[in-house]
């Protein structure tokens, strides 16, 4: 398990000095989406999107094809329950995510979210120190696999200290 994580971590790592030095953070989507695959090349997610934690705000380029696209005071409310580590709000009220609510299903260690929508999907969320990494699986593939993109990006900020 410590040898695949550290692989996986030297294989981001190789993937991301190549292409965030223009400062975009469009590239770690793309590297989300790639550690998504299953053996057969499948990819288990379709949209991801990094935020801040202190606020909310997008790290991703605006129009970016492959970025979920928060609306409104989405991220602000998404951002304000984890840097609380209070999830009573996703509880009573869903997650909204594009404008579509995912009920709650569970969270892990004040870290992790996890939320399903039938129909439309699921979505993963994970928190690094300053981020919150954002996945979206389509209805039929899994959210295991997603998961493992998203913590593979928030723990890779997180190695970071960010």
């Amino acid at each position: 398990m410590a040898k695949q994580f550290l692989l996986t971590v030297l294989a981001v790592t190789s993937i991301l000095a190549t292409t965030t030095s223009s400062g975009s953070w469009d590239s770690y989507i793309d590297n989300l989406i790639g550690q998504t695959k299953d053996a057969s090349g499948t990819a288990h997610c379709d949209k991801a999107t990094i935020i801040g934690l202190d606020g909310g705000a997008s790290w991703i380029s605006s129009g970016y094809e492959k970025a979920l696209n928060l609306q409104g005071t989405e991220g602000a409310t998404i951002a304000a329950c984890f840097k609380a580590k209070d999830f009573t709000p996703f509880q009573a009220s869903g997650i909204y995510v594009e404008g579509v609510k995912y009920s709650f299903l569970r969270e892990e260690d004040g870290e992790k979210v996890f939320a399903k929508k039938k129909g439309f999907g699921a979505i993963t969320l994970q928190a690094s120190k300053t981020a919150i990494v954002i996945g979206h699986v389509p209805e039929g593939l899994s959210q295991g696999n997603l998961s493992k993109g998203v913590a593979v990006i928030a723990e890779y900020l997180e190695s970071l200290g960010m």
